[in-house]
C-alpha cells in the first residue's frame, strides 16, 4: 500500500467515523471462508456494515475524527475489523448469536453515542442496551397505560360521576 492509498485509505475511514455514531471493533481472526462469509452474510441482513481494517491506519483516523477514541487505541492489536450500525445492540446481538457456532468474533471495543465500551465481557451489556424504537415503544405503552385505567373506568360504571369516583376509590393503589 503506497502512501497515497493509505492516506485516502484513513481519509475515507475518518469520514465513516466522523458520521457514524455507532461503531464496534472485533477481532475475527481464524474465521475460515465459509464462516467469514457467514458473519458477513449476517451483518448484511442486521444493517451492519463490517469491514477488515489495519490497526495502523484505524489510529491513524481514529486520531483524525472528531470524537474521543483514545480509550480504544489499546485495542488496536492483532486483527481488527469494524462494525458500523445504526442500532447500538445490533452488532452485540450478531456476535452473540454467531459465537453459538464459533468462538469468534472477539469483541475488542465499542463505541456508542460517545460511550466506550472495551472488552469482551461487555458483550452482555451490549446486547441488553434497548434501541431508540424499542425506548420509545415503552414510554408509550406506560404513557398509554393510565389513559386506558381511565377509560375502562368510566366504561365500568355506567358513566355516571357517583360510578366513576366509586370506581376509582375501589382501584387498589
Amino acid at each position: 500500500m503506497t502512501r497515497e492509498d493509505k492516506n485516502q485509505a484513513i481519509d475515507v475511514l475518518t469520514g465513516k467515523l466522523n458520521d457514524a455514531n455507532i461503531f464496534y471493533l472485533a477481532d475475527i481472526a481464524g474465521l475460515d471462508a465459509e464462516s467469514s462469509s457467514d458473519l458477513r452474510r449476517n451483518c448484511f441482513k442486521g444493517d451492519v456494515q463490517i469491514e477488515v481494517v489495519k490497526n495502523t491506519v484505524l489510529r491513524k483516523a481514529l486520531e483524525k475524527a472528531d470524537g474521543e477514541y483514545e480509550e480504544l487505541y489499546e485495542t488496536l492489536k492483532g486483527n481488527t475489523s469494524i462494525m458500523f450500525s445504526t442500532v447500538g445492540n445490533a452488532p452485540a446481538k450478531i456476535i452473540k448469536d454467531f459465537r453459538k457456532r464459533s468462538d469468534k468474533p472477539f469483541l475488542k471495543g465499542a463505541f456508542i453515542e460517545e460511550a466506550i465500551f472495551i472488552g469482551d465481557e461487555n458483550l452482555e451489556a451490549l446486547v441488553a442496551i434497548k434501541s431508540k424504537e424499542e425506548l420509545l415503544g415503552e414510554i408509550v405503552t406506560l404513557l398509554q397505560s393510565p389513559a386506558k385505567n381511565v377509560v375502562s373506568a368510566l366504561k365500568s360504571s355506567g358513566g355516571t360521576i357517583a360510578g366513576i369516583v366509586k370506581t376509582l376509590s375501589e382501584k387498589p393503589e
